[in-house]
């Protein structure tokens, strides 16, 4: 019997085979793994080779949802997971993205979808009340992501009708996932993006252009008395909680702008320094009075989201027009301070193409600042920037730069290739702020030593939502810290990671995590599924997660210690303004310390630690290749 929260139905679709095969999941293996992230990197190991190249027919591209999604009254239940091998990282990478992608596809029938092998043509799949068609692509390779989107209702419409192709969901991909840019987007819902770490070059990879979704099943929840209340609790502390109930709605994401900039952590032209002067001029402030369109902005929040702190923005003259979901913070920071650029309308343009181009917008922003940097340094032929002016604070250039590296014309494709490949290319490797081939985001940790630990350690590479120590450290969020200190950050980062983990299995956003913790998700998730989970429990499902990832890693690359390292500028080079002056990330100060508390040597995990977790299979794999500690 399926477990309150499933659908009980995993698809399995094998393109090069054209053919659709339906399956269930064990009981035993939901309550170890969960959803989304869990079940993302458990079917990854028991199906795909870690070695294997990540454009290779041989890699699997996974849609998960998890039992929590499109349950009325779970909090934030609107998202779904990309699983991959990506080729950006080489690691076990999820992306997750918001919208109403994840609820429709579990409402269509499915919990989990297995993308095999590889399409001769182009394809889309039409997945609606529980069966999954391959459809041609042909006539929408080459297109962007609204062109695509648009068409793709328009033809479901002509067989369900208008108002139901309205209910529907598309999540695609554009010009950059059918290049194989290696960090191209998949897109739903127009602006929604399961952003990092290349997934939608994956699918390019694959000829797989669209997964649209359709249906009218809701999943049953076990236990609807405790169910309800542990939502009606939930709720209620999103609601009074400062930054849930306040902050994030009025202002969006972009409120950090400011208190990340005052905190001195705002990295600024490739991370040289955390101060931006101009901060106050792309501040969430700013974008709320001048840029915000209120009357399409209810549109854009996720299904199922208390919070709402989703934005669509329009600008409406000027050099750079244009409109649509965004920006982020994150995305305000990599198109601007990292590039030296204040002219928010070219921030929101450059937005605004990555969106409908396919490409993540972190990634895409840091890749220019690091671009900037390898220029200025002298490191790139002339002849190769075509007539370019590649310089701090230009704002044409970072829209023409989103161009040219969507379509790899010129310059662009060396940028196509992220940041670390970049920097190698032109012979300056210590340029790169990456870590495991993942360009970093948005916080400089040289004044938040645990975000500096949490990123060192990120099993998919540079991340802020691996452990966002950004809360405790600056936000005071669930208690303040000293965020210079190093003292007692590693067993916080350990527990944000093995609670992070879970909450992407659930799958929850992230943002109720500030009012949401353990206590909180434990009954939602009994309540749903009908397990008796225990605090305990949870924790370990999502220790046994990041121990998983990492065994991944490991197989695929040799994982360990040399990896849970930062750029040597943030290890070496104080900060030189600001209140973070003077300070480098002291990861000799944690690293022994997590690696005790995770029970892992080196970087990686003991037979012990992997027995305990119920892992004994992988402790044989490590063991195999000769890769288990001793």
């Amino acid at each position: 019997m399926c477990p309150g929260g499933y659908v009980g139905r995993i698809a399995r679709v094998n393109l090069w085979k054209g053919k659709v095969y339906y399956e269930t999941l064990p009981e035993n293996v939901l309550r170890m793994w969960i959803g989304g992230r869990g079940l993302g990197v458990y079917l990854m190991l028991k199906e795909v080779d870690p070695k294997v190249d990540p454009f290779s027919p041989s890699n699997k591209a996974i849609i998960a949802t998890g039992p929590l999604t499109g349950l009325t009254g779970a909090p934030s239940s609107g998202r779904w997971t990309s699983i991959t091998k990506s080729p950006l990282t080489g690691t076990v990478h999820d992306s997750h993205s918001g919208g109403k992608f994840g609820p429709v596809l579990k409402f269509a029938g499915f919990d989990a979808i297995i993308i095999e092998d590889v399409s001769e043509r182009p394809v889309w799949l039409w997945v609606h009340d529980g069966k999954i068609e391959i459809r041609d692509a042909s006539k929408l390779w080459g297109l962007d992501v609204h062109s695509t989107t648009n068409l793709l209702k328009e033809e479901i419409s002509q067989e369900i009708g208008k108002d139901e192709a309205e209910k529907a969901s598309v999540a695609c991909i554009g010009p950059a996932g059918e290049r194989l840019v290696k960090f191209a987007s998949i897109m739903n819902d127009y602006n929604r993006a399961a952003g990092r770490g290349g997934h939608g070059a994956v699918w390019g990879s694959k000829k797989l252009k669209a997964v649209v979704v359709y249906g009218k099943e809701r999943p049953k929840i076990a236990n609807e008395e405790k169910f309800r209340e542990a939502s009606r609790r939930a709720m209620e502390k999103l609601r009074t909680n400062s930054v849930t109930g306040q902050a994030l709605p009025k202002l969006g994401t972009a409120v950090l702008v400011k208190i990340i900039n005052e905190a001195g952590i705002l990295p600024t032209r490739n991370f040289r320094t955390g101060v931006f002067p101009e901060a106050d001029k792309i501040s969430g402030e700013v974008l709320a009075e001048k840029y915000l369109v209120p009357e399409k902005q209810r549109k854009e929040i996720c299904w199922g989201c208390p919070i709402g702190c989703a934005r669509y923005t329009q600008v409406r003259e000027g050099r750079f027009t244009g409109e649509g979901g965004g920006p982020e913070y994150e995305t305000i920071w990599a198109f601007g301070p990292q590039c030296g650029v204040s002219d928010f309308s070219a921030i929101m343009k450059a937005n605004y193409l990555c969106n409908e181009l396919g490409l993540d917008t972190i990634s895409m922003g840091h890749v220019i600042g690091t671009f900037m940097e390898l220029v200025e340094r002298g490191k790139v032929p002339k002849e190769l920037l075509r007539g370019l002016k590649v310089e701090w604070g230009n704002p044409e250039v970072i829209v023409e730069l989103v161009w040219r590296t969507a379509y790899r014309s010129g310059i662009g494709d060396y940028l196509a290739e992220g940041a670390k490949r970049l920097a190698e290319t032109f012979n300056d490797p210590d340029v790169a702020m990456v870590v495991r081939g993942q360009e970093l985001p948005a916080y400089d940790p040289r004044g938040v030593q645990g975000h500096g630990l949490g990123y060192a350690t990120s099993n998919r590479g540079g991340c802020h939502l691996r452990a966002y120590m950004i809360s405790p450290e600056v936000l005071g969020v669930p208690r303040p810290v000293d965020r210079f200190d190093t003292k007692g950050k590693p067993e916080m980062v350990k527990h944000f990671q093995d609670v992070f983990a879970v909450v992407d299995s659930l799958v929850l956003c992230k943002f109720t995590t500030f009012a949401l913790w353990v206590e909180d998700y434990v009954p939602l998730l009994s309540g749903a599924t009908g397990w008796d989970i225990t605090e305990e429990e949870f924790c370990k499902i999502g220790e046994r997660i990041y121990n998983a990832e990492r065994v991944f890693n490991i197989l695929s690359f040799g994982d360990g210690r040399q990896y849970d390292t930062l750029p040597r500028r943030l290890l070496e080079e104080p900060m030189p303004e600001g209140p973070a002056k003077g300070h480098v990330v002291r990861l000799g100060e944690m690293l022994d310390e997590y690696y005790r508390l995770r029970g892992w040597k080196d970087g990686r995990p003991t037979r012990a630690k992997l027995e305990e977790l119920g892992l004994k299979w992988l402790a044989d794999r490590l063991e195999e290749e000769g890769l288990l500690p001793e």
